[in-house]
């Protein structure tokens, strides 16, 4: 009896810190095809983001489950926020705002950058953070971003050591087509189907660069 239950504890402690299954590169590769032809989101961001996601989905912990792409060289109400689900490639579509000095109201983005005050749409790939909270001020609930790349290493830190303050977050200016100070911002009803889908995920802010 006490061999087996020192068995039993040794398989449930390597289990416990075993790394997420995730699906093969086999896979991926499936999915990828699927959703290029069944879906209008831009050929390069789709083949980076999952040529990335390949790559870097065990280094960085990355969700096995769900992926996105931020299309902002499409205009507001196209739903440029795709989300597609690694399982089977459906792909769940949302509004998404860009920064204010990224384009006009209800527009696409024209300019993006990582510069902290730039009141731009940042771009790259991101991981979102998985603990949800308030902002300060305005009290709108969001998750953190995490910058993946040199260019945007900086971007979802705190501006006391000098990054620039970037999350995803929900905002009522979204519903008529508003604009962020480059934060990720998505309408309030879509909170719950969102943050549930993308945490830990990797997110690919695409802005034709």
């Amino acid at each position: 009896m006490r061999y087996i239950f020192t068995f039993l504890l040794l398989l449930s402690i390597y289990s416990f810190g075993k790394s997420p299954k995730y699906y093969s590169d086999r896979h991926l590769d499936m999915i990828y095809r699927k959703v290029s032809k069944s879906s209008d989101i831009d050929d390069k961001a789709l083949r980076k983001t999952f040529y990335y996601y390949k790559k870097y989905k065990i280094r960085s912990s990355l969700s096995r489950d769900y992926l996105a792409i931020a299309d902002y060289t499409k205009v507001f109400n196209t739903k440029r926020l795709y989300i597609i689900r690694l399982s089977d490639g459906r792909v769940y579509r949302y509004k998404i705002a860009h920064g204010l000095r990224s384009g006009a109201k209800g527009g696409r983005v024209w300019r993006s950058s990582n510069e902290k005050d730039s009141f731009m749409t940042p771009y790259g790939f991101f991981k979102v953070g998985s603990k949800e909270g308030l902002t300060f001020k305005k009290r709108y609930n969001y998750l953190p971003i995490i910058g993946l790349e040199q260019s945007n290493r900086k971007v979802g830190m705190s501006p006391k050591v000098g990054g620039r303050d970037i999350v995803l977050h929900t905002a009522w200016y979204v519903n008529s087509g508003g604009r962020s100070l480059g934060c990720f911002a998505i309408r309030p009803i879509d909170r719950r189907e969102v943050f549930k889908k993308l945490r830990d995920a990797l997110l690919y802010s695409y802005t034709g660069k």
